[in-house]
């Protein structure tokens, strides 16, 4: 009998072995390697990226083109050879190494490459890649593979499940870094995101010229790279760091908000001044807007700092590339707007909040009004 269950197990792992084997024989396969959980997987199904195109208010209401007629999905993972097949010799082999490798994470995440490279270039790289650390690291498990469930966005619950959290929650106990009892910590309770005040600059890839990507193909030479200024929105009830992305298709333009996680984080949080009463939120209180990009004698002129997403209240320059270079879209209508990705505005009691001007001693009182300090 026992002998019989051997060669059973054994038969079923060669059955095994061989769906593997012709599901992932080739590194160009375009045929999934696994057809249970993986396949629901963000990284095979792409689907926030069609979701927020496709959805209502999107920019598919501009181009009238389905998402699936475009070619972003070249960027699907759609073999487990992209992540993990390495070439030995003359024939390819499985590599976890491989997949650790943040050279093979970079080429589809072009954003955190570019964040970066940025960063490289003013000596502030992200407290987390100077330490030696790899995307990996924190994105493991259920964010590569995915859990089988389906996810319609990575800013769904439980999308992407990498967070702050997960590892800075037990350092407290040991580090002062990430004690609890840090005033801004316990001032702003759970109002505010890690991100809003740890992540320094936000990563644009700006003004995506559409009519150009269509005719080439490639997104490359058709936006431009700005990491300037940061800006606040809400997400899931607190206030997080977010990013815009700006399109443009036949001079109609489209704006997206969306909360946006750009790895260029900081040990130290931002001091009080780079949100309360700064120059954006000055200009707001003027009744004024702020241009964050401005386009001014033929050159993109950005904000620096930190800007409240309030809507109607943010200016953005919309440009067409000629053979000339960038020039500004000739039709005067307003953008369409779109809040994506989960986010929205931040309410008039947070801009007030930021409109008053705060300093540490102010949290220092308050916490001791409070009780916090006997």
């Amino acid at each position: 009998m026992r002998v019989i269950l051997k060669c059973v197990v054994v038969f079923v792992g060669f059955l095994l072995i061989g769906v593997f084997l012709r599901a992932d024989s080739t590194a160009d396969s375009d045929q999934p390697c696994l057809t249970s959980f993986f396949t629901k997987s963000l990284h095979y199904t792409g689907e926030g990226m069609r979701l927020w195109y496709e959805e209502e208010g999107g920019f598919m209401e501009i181009t009238k083109i389905p998402y699936d007629q475009l070619n972003c999905k070249k960027c699907h993972v759609r073999s487990c050879d992209q992540c993990h097949a390495k070439k030995k010799g003359a024939k390819f082999v499985f590599s976890p190494k491989k997949a650790r490798d943040m050279n093979t994470c970079l080429p589809c995440h072009g954003r955190e490459g570019l964040t970066f490279r940025f960063d490289g270039e003013q000596g502030n790289l992200d407290v987390h890649l100077a330490a030696g650390m790899v995307c990996a690291d924190c994105h493991w498990r259920y964010d590569i593979h995915g859990d089988g469930r389906f996810r319609p966005s990575m800013r769904d619950p439980k999308g992407v499940r990498a967070s702050c959290q997960t590892c800075h929650v037990e350092q407290q106990k040991e580090s002062p870094e990430f004690d609890p009892d840090t005033v801004s910590h316990q001032v702003h309770g759970d109002k505010l995101d890690c991100a809003a005040c740890h992540v320094r600059t936000t990563m644009a890839c700006y003004n995506c010229h559409f009519d150009r990507f269509l005719k080439t193909g490639t997104k490359k030479g058709n936006f431009v790279s700005m990491k300037d200024w940061l800006l606040l929105i809400n997400y899931e009830g607190k206030v997080t760091s977010g990013s815009a992305m700006t399109l443009v298709y036949k001079n109609k333009k489209f704006i997206a908000y969306v909360p946006y996680f750009t790895h260029s984080v900081s040990s130290e949080g931002r001091p009080c001044k780079d949100c309360h009463m700064n120059q954006a939120v000055i200009k707001m209180q003027k009744g004024e807007k702020v241009p964050v990009v401005d386009f001014k004698k033929g050159k993109i002129v950005t904000w620096k700092g930190v800007v409240p997403v309030v809507q109607g209240k943010l200016e953005w320059a919309f440009l067409n590339k000629t053979e000339k270079g960038w020039q500004p879209v000739p039709t005067k209508e307003d953008p369409m707007v779109q809040f994506a990705a989960y986010g929205t505005p931040l309410t008039e009691e947070q801009f007030n909040n930021m409109a008053q001007e705060v300093t540490p001693e102010d949290f220092e009182q308050k916490k001791k009004e409070q009780g916090s300090i006997k």
